[in-house]
């Protein structure tokens, strides 16, 4: 089914207006909102292939993801993530000294669950420090691994004595932050432990000079430095600003993050223009035009990095490989949507905006046109709101009884 977009707004228009959280009515019309959702992927889609086509120089890793400049500065932990085992997240840290809008941490930013001291979240499961050894003497060595997770640099000094367990190990690491509180000393430190690689959230600071000395300063003394942020018009602005001292600073690569929404930050994005991406990560559609202009100038203006489209196709081939790695069936993947449920109304703008088309449309059958199907889904609603109501006064008269 090719849904019109016109028939997908007046759906969708009508689905987000009915309160409750309608499970009985999207199981009734599967179809019908599938149809939607796979029609505005598929007009993003063929919107970044225009796009991307205009971009010269545009390279790719076997169709994995893309990026423009030096092949020899691409981030080796996005290759470990693309080709080897997967990103491999150790996790310490469960403060931030900032509070950004874009986090995906966003509303519940205070109320991460803390790691027990001496003990490190590696694989979704906690291991002592000490188990660190066992665990690379026993199971097959990680491709590499990241240290994510709001800011590792409250407590840096912790990170040492297991990135030197890891570099001794083999395994290549690579660790975000913020930047903002960080000194000459504890980069030297994490240098000499063995980090690879650190990446910038410079979103996070509306690139400032500070972070920007800081990043300089890290190329002193860890081999791999560059820049991963979400794609966000605030972080276009400040770069555009502080582009030349940015370019100046000797980093390797700027990894732009496609920004997409969780339960923890969506609420700071209402009414933007969002699309969904192969059933899972759902986006600002500007977010990835933001990428794409930066690759464009950074191909026009030779800039001597590399500039990569992190994307949710990035994303999405990331989940692909790490499951071929890990024995899982032919086709198996886990790259799903943050939310458990179709939000219909966040889909609303994309539905009204003229700038997207979809690419080939149809007439809907008439059994499944909405002026057809109303009254059956509101005697739905009025049947399960009676069988609430039954209920209700049933527990009324049980609890009156046992009294």
């Amino acid at each position: 089914m090719n849904i019109s977009k016109k028939d997908a707004l007046e759906w969708f228009e009508f689905l987000g207006s009915i309160p409750g959280n309608k499970e009985e009515i999207c199981e009734e019309y599967k179809d019908i909102i599938e149809s939607v959702l796979r029609q505005i992927d598929l007009s993003m889609r063929a919107h970044h292939k225009r796009i991307q086509d205009s971009i010269v120089g545009l390279d790719t890793l076997k169709g994995r993801t893309y990026f423009v400049g030096d092949k020899n500065k691409f981030p080796k932990g996005c290759v470990s993530c693309l080709f080897g085992d997967g990103l491999g997240g150790v996790r310490k840290t469960n403060k931030c000294n900032l509070q950004c809008k874009f986090c995906y941490y966003h509303d519940n930013i205070d109320n991460q669950e803390k790691i027990p001291d001496n003990m490190w979240e590696i694989g979704e499961t906690l291991y002592y420090e000490e188990d660190i050894d066992l665990l690379l003497n026993i199971q097959k060595k990680p491709s590499g691994i990241a240290y994510v997770y709001l800011e590792p640099f409250l407590e840096i000094e912790k990170y040492y004595p297991v990135i030197k367990k890891f570099k001794e190990a083999g395994v290549y690491q690579h660790m975000y932050t913020n930047g903002t509180i960080g000194t000459e000393e504890n980069l030297k430190a994490l240098g000499e432990a063995g980090l690879n690689e650190l990446r910038f959230n410079m979103g996070a600071s509306n690139c400032s000079d500070k972070v920007i000395e800081y990043m300089k300063l890290a190329k002193k003394y860890i081999p791999m430095v560059g820049i991963e942020t979400p794609m966000t018009p605030e972080f276009l602005e400040s770069f555009m600003k502080q582009k030349d001292k940015i370019l100046a600073s000797g980093l390797d690569f700027i990894n732009c993050a496609e920004l997409h929404f969780g339960e923890d930050n969506i609420n700071n994005y209402h009414g933007e223009t969002m699309y969904i991406s192969r059933r899972g990560y759902i986006s600002p559609i500007w977010s990835r035009e933001i990428t794409f202009k930066l690759m464009d100038m950074a191909s026009k203006e030779k800039w001597p990095l590399v500039v990569h489209d992190c994307s949710n196709h990035t994303k999405y081939c990331r989940e692909l490989n790490k499951n071929s790695k890990h024995n899982q069936d032919f086709g198996f993947h886990t790259y799903y949507s943050e939310f458990e449920r179709v939000l219909f109304h966040l889909f609303i703008p994309f539905l009204k905006d003229e700038k997207f088309k979809f690419i080939t449309e149809e007439d809907l059958p008439e059994d499944l046109k909405l002026e057809n199907c109303k009254d059956f889904i509101l005697e739905m609603i009025e049947e399960e709101e009676d069988e609430i109501y039954e209920g209700f006064y049933d527990y009324e008269e049980e609890t009156s009884l046992e009294d």
